[in-house]
């Protein structure tokens, strides 16, 4: 994969991902990762602004962003978008504001390509913390607890 950067996070490594006019993508790699500097100013923006949330969580992302996914997908993002920070809400909940089923806001959620951004952490199960990239435990999972903890402050 060509990233136009490798972001060092408390968690791990981000690659991000952009074109010429837009952030397009955002990967959580392995901690292991060798982060690299951004390649492009549209990176370097980027890089700065998720540093600053990693810094503040109340900081407020303005990045142009160019999403590719269905309408259905699109409305959950925006759902996940007006979720406040510190708060969640559940699938279920937001299924129902969204005339939808859970499991369908689940797999929007999961293919959601700019996580923390577009913050599909903040959905969460009924019972706990629901998944997180299309898994339901293991590293996944400590990113997302990471999230809301970091929300929390």
């Amino acid at each position: 994969m060509n990233y136009q950067a490798k972001l060092k996070a408390p968690f791990g490594v981000l690659g991000i991902h952009c074109s010429e006019d837009a952030l397009t993508g955002i990967e959580f790699l392995a901690p292991d990762t060798v982060p690299c500097a951004p390649g492009s100013a549209l990176a370097k923006m980027v890089c700065e602004q998720l540093s600053a949330y990693f810094d503040n969580p109340a900081f407020r992302f303005s990045l142009p962003l160019r999403l590719n996914g269905t309408a259905h997908q699109t409305k959950v993002w925006q759902a996940m978008c007006a979720i406040p920070r510190g708060e969640t809400r559940n699938y279920g909940g937001l299924a129902a504001a969204l005339q939808s089923s859970a499991q369908a806001v689940g797999q929007a959620c999961g293919a959601n390509p700019i996580p923390i951004v577009i913050p599909c952490h903040r959905v969460v199960g009924k019972a706990g913390l629901g998944g997180f990239m299309h898994h339901s435990g293991g590293y996944a999972l400590d990113i997302k607890r990471w999230l809301l903890a970091h929300e929390q402050h």
